[in-house]
Order: structure tokens, then sequence, then C-alpha cells
């Protein structure tokens, strides 16, 4: 096999301009390409999370609680926010640019004259990766919706639906409940379909339903108690008391532990986890760009959050994380994001506004975020890139002042890499 090219980033560039179009949802082609590399079905567990938001999250517990318990983990997630290489990852460890290249030229041998998006590409080098592994268990993130993802390729063991909430409409449609059909599209026949958003669509339960996917919904099935210092979960014919409370920032987050909980809970005849393994999973969970707190003479706070839904819950954060000093933030996001309902919880919370451009697929000039706030009633100051919106809030940010970096994988990126 003659590898087409020797570098990742030559790989990578090239995947861009392979596809007329960024994203096309569909698995067609997918499939046909996975056929010919004979990888249809995967010899391991596999866990599929889909959701608008928590995904990333609920994807940490997993393999944070799979790993302590001493299984071998794969895990596929999107984006990225400093390599590419952090999407793909085999017990804990990212793979290195030579295995991404090897497995990228099996695809390319495989594809023939089919086109694959950037995505789909990535997504069938990662599952050629976990084949050559073997690892006990993979965990793979949906990159967008379910039903038509790319990593529905696969048929999952245990699916799991986080919190949902309107993204992507121009793909998902423009409400809740289209929005939850077509990520509930993992849910599979017989095998446990997971729901940890405390309110989902009915389309949600009608899916599972109508598949016949044992439907196990947080609240219903299985639920949480917080009390404080500790929490305790409860589900079909098990209870666990006094658990710690997750080290991700957020309330919430015990809306997704709970629902790892439950998954792990579903496969505990296979890969069974002891409470002390999830105990130290909790504790220990990291996750690079969610509330993710950056101490120092001015704290800075690099979140992700990209929907209103995100933004709410930043908004709360911030509210518990209260100071004296003020607050700061450099905000841009894609040109298709709903910029109202992602500004209006942070007006309450942020003092001053810079506003930088995102040069990327999707992405915008600073005047569309600038615009959307001046609506809200808010002067914002402008410019042509995060950096420079960046380095315009180090640069007047008082010690005891708090600098929240938001809006968009992109945004947490280039500040990630303009980092103090």
């Amino acid at each position: 096999m003659i590898m087409r090219f020797q570098t990742l980033p030559d790989w990578l560039a090239w995947q861009e301009r392979l596809h007329p179009a960024e994203i096309e949802l569909g698995l067609e082609r997918l499939k046909a390409v996975l056929a010919r590399m004979g990888r249809e079905n995967p010899p391991f567990a596999v866990i599929t999370v889909a959701g608008t938001n928590g995904k990333g999250s609920s994807v940490a517990l997993l393999e944070a609680s799979l790993r302590a318990a001493g299984y071998r983990v794969g895990t596929y997630t999107s984006p990225h926010l400093r390599r590419y290489n952090e999407r793909v990852r085999i017990d804990g460890v990212e793979v290195s640019d030579s295995s991404l290249c090897g497995a990228f030229a099996t695809v390319d041998d495989a594809r023939g004259e089919t086109s694959l998006t950037y995505f789909e590409f990535g997504t069938l080098a990662a599952f050629e990766l976990f084949c050559r592994a073997q690892p006990d268990v993979v965990v793979l993130e949906v990159g967008m919706g379910g039903r038509l993802d790319a990593v529905n390729a696969w048929d999952p063991d245990v699916a799991l639906v986080t919190a949902l909430d309107l993204d992507h409409a121009a793909w998902l449609g423009n409400d809740r409940e289209t929005i939850g059909r077509e990520k509930a599209g993992i849910f599979r026949a017989g095998r446990p379909a997971v729901v940890s958003d405390p309110n989902p669509p009915a389309s949600v339960i009608a899916h599972a339903e109508n598949v016949g996917a044992p439907l196990f919904r947080l609240g219903h099935e299985f639920g949480f108690r917080d009390g404080g210092a500790y929490w305790d979960w409860w589900g079909p014919d098990a209870e666990l008391e006094q658990l710690p409370q997750p080290a991700l920032q957020g309330r919430f987050q015990l809306r997704n532990a709970s629902g790892v909980l439950m998954v792990l809970h579903s496969l505990r005849t296979r890969l069974p986890v002891d409470d002390s393994d999830m105990a130290l999973a909790l504790q220990s969970v990291r996750l690079p760009g969610r509330f993710e707190v950056k101490a120092g003479t001015v704290t800075e706070i690099h979140d992700v959050a990209h929907n209103p839904q995100a933004a709410q819950a930043l908004a709360a954060n911030l509210e518990n994380l209260a100071g004296a000093g003020r607050t700061l933030a450099v905000f841009a996001a894609l040109a298709d994001k709903d910029l109202d309902g992602i500004i209006t919880p942070m007006k309450r919370v942020v003092d001053d506004w810079f506003v930088g451009g995102l040069a990327v697929g999707r992405g915008s000039g600073p005047e569309v975020a600038t615009a959307a706030l001046a609506h809200a009633g808010i002067a914002a100051r402008s410019f042509a890139t995060v950096s420079q919106a960046l380095a315009a809030a180090r640069a007047e940010a008082q010690a005891g002042d708090r600098l929240v970096v938001f809006g968009s994988f992109y945004t947490v990126a280039e500040a990630a890499a303009n980092s103090v």
C-alpha cells in the first residue's frame, strides 16, 4: 500500500478539500468503505454517546470509570482543541501521527473513488485503529445528530443520549422533537437506551419504543439524590450511596454522572465496575475546555459553550464562583449559532465584552456578534481575531478580575494556543 502523504498535516489538509461539502450527513458512502475495510462488526463492546450538551463530560466519565476498573478503553471524540490526535485515545493516550497516517492510508486504499468528508475519513481511521488495538471497550462521541452521523455505522451495545437543546438547526431541525428523533437514531433493538436529559422530547421515548430498545430515563428508571458534599444514585435493582461530587464543575454534572452510572450498570455482566472505581473516576476526571479554570492574578476560564443551554450552565457556574472583581468576556461564535440565545444568560454575569472573529468554516467576522450584542444593549469591543481580543482583555484585566473565553471550540482552541 502506497501512502498518499507522509505527514499528518498533509493528510488533514487534503481531507478538508476531498469532499465538496464540509458536512453531509448520511451513512451509505461510509458503510460501503467500512465493508471494504472489513471493519463492520467491532470485536469489543461499544458505547455511543449523543446529545447537544454533556456528551464530552459523559464520555470523559465513562473513560475514567472503565480505565479505573482496569479495562483498556478506546475513545473517539470531536472536535479537538490543540491537536487532532486528541480525537483518538487508546488507554488514555492520544494516538501518534504515524498511527493516524497509517490508518488514513488504509481508508484511502479502501475507499476507491468514494468521496468522504473530513469527519467521515477521521471516523473510519479511528475505527481502524481501534480494531488494530483490540481494547475491551470503545466509547464513541457523536459528532452531529445521531441517526446519520458517521459513528452510528457501528451498533452500540449501550446508547446514551445526554441533554438536548436547539443547535445545528440547518442539519437537525428547528425544534427539540425533531432534534430528539435524530439523536435517538443511535438506539438499537434489544440494547439499552439511556437518556440523561431530565425532560426529553417525546420523540426520543417514541423512537426507543419503535425500535424495541429498553429505555432508561433519568428520574424514572434511574436517578440521583444530591446531598451536598456527597450524592446517591439509584437504578434498577441497585443503589450507590455517598458518592463524591464530580470534579467537573456544575450541579448539572450529576445528571451526566447518573447517566454514566446507568450505562455502566447496563454493562455490569460484561464489564463490571466497582463502586470504588466509579468514586475514583468522579474525583479525578478532567475535561479541557469545559469550565476549565486557570488560576492566577487574573483567573482565566475557558468554556466551549456554543448554544443557549450551555451558556445558561456557564452563567450559573460563574455566579457560583463569583469574585470581587469584574468579569471580562472574550467571545466568538460560528455564524450559524443562536447568538441572542447565547448572549442573554451571559448578560447578567459579564461586565465587559471583547469580540473576535473566527476565520474557519462556518466562521464569521466580529461584526456579526458585535451587532447581536448591540441589539441586546451591550457595547462591545471588536477585533479581527480571538487572539487580538484575548490580548486586549488580558491587558485591561486587573488583579481580582476574571476573564472568560467562550462561544466555540475554535474560540477556546485559539485562546489555548495563546496561553500565558
